[in-house]
């Protein structure tokens, strides 16, 4: 049953851990669960939640551990590969001309950009659930780049997952501490896409190189190459 809760030794095995681990992490109140009957489940939209939460708060190491992770089960799973980052990012979809000055018209803009592949069919209701998320807790990170995404994966109005990307020409006050000019939307089809997407994003704007070449890049193609370069530099 793919969409079941987790028991302790499912996400051991999930998360490459022994489930006295899980148990550990579980009564110290480090890992969502509750008890039932007095046997810990775990649902899986919290756990991926919770990973999510991980992911960026994490460094190279961490993040590279995450992706095996996710990897290692998605082939026990027989799941698809997850697409490369310069596969899901399509010229259509890069800006380094973002006009938006205000968080509600940046992701109005993304969403837009990300519609002008065909790809997405429902630009508002994108629109809405990015936003709650922001709400919830903003994507922004102290180096000036935000992660832009739904709470949960939408594949109700996606052809394919996809990304884009937005560079305001100064940055903004986007819910970080600092101002953001980066941005990325990303629109994933399943769980364990979205998770793997944002933790391998995370270790290519994780040079700073990388986010010194796009706050100099001209235009689209030259965004579209240097993703392609941090990501076939990462280890």
């Amino acid at each position: 049953m793919p969409y079941s809760d987790f028991t302790i030794q499912t996400l051991a095995t999930y998360l490459h851990l022994t489930p006295q681990q899980v148990e550990r992490l579980a009564n110290r109140g480090k890992l969502p669960g509750r008890k039932v009957k007095g046997q810990w489940q775990f649902s899986r939209a919290e756990i991926h939640h919770w990973m999510e939460n991980r992911i960026g708060l994490s460094g190279e190491e961490e993040l590279q551990r995450v992706e095996g992770v996710l990897e290692s089960h998605a082939t026990l799973a027989q799941d698809e590969p997850v697409l490369s980052i310069a596969e899901m990012l399509p010229l259509e979809a890069i800006t380094v001309e973002l006009s938006a000055r205000t968080g509600g018209s940046v992701i109005r803009s993304m969403v837009d950009l990300a519609a002008k592949t065909g790809t997405l069919w429902d630009a508002a209701k994108m629109v809405e659930a990015v936003r709650d998320r922001e709400e919830m807790h903003p994507t922004a990170l102290e180096n000036g780049v935000a992660l832009l995404h739904p709470r949960r994966p939408m594949p109700s109005i996606l052809g394919e997952a996809i990304l884009a990307f937005g560079r305001t020409v100064s940055g903004i006050p986007f819910g970080g501490g600092n101002l953001t000019d980066l941005f990325f939307l990303v629109c994933s089809t399943s769980d364990r896409g979205h998770l793997q997407t944002l933790a391998r994003l995370s270790r290519i704007i994780g040079a700073p190189e990388v986010l010194d070449q796009l706050r100099a890049a001209v235009n689209a193609k030259e965004v579209h190459q240097i993703l392609v370069d941090g990501e076939a530099n990462l280890a």
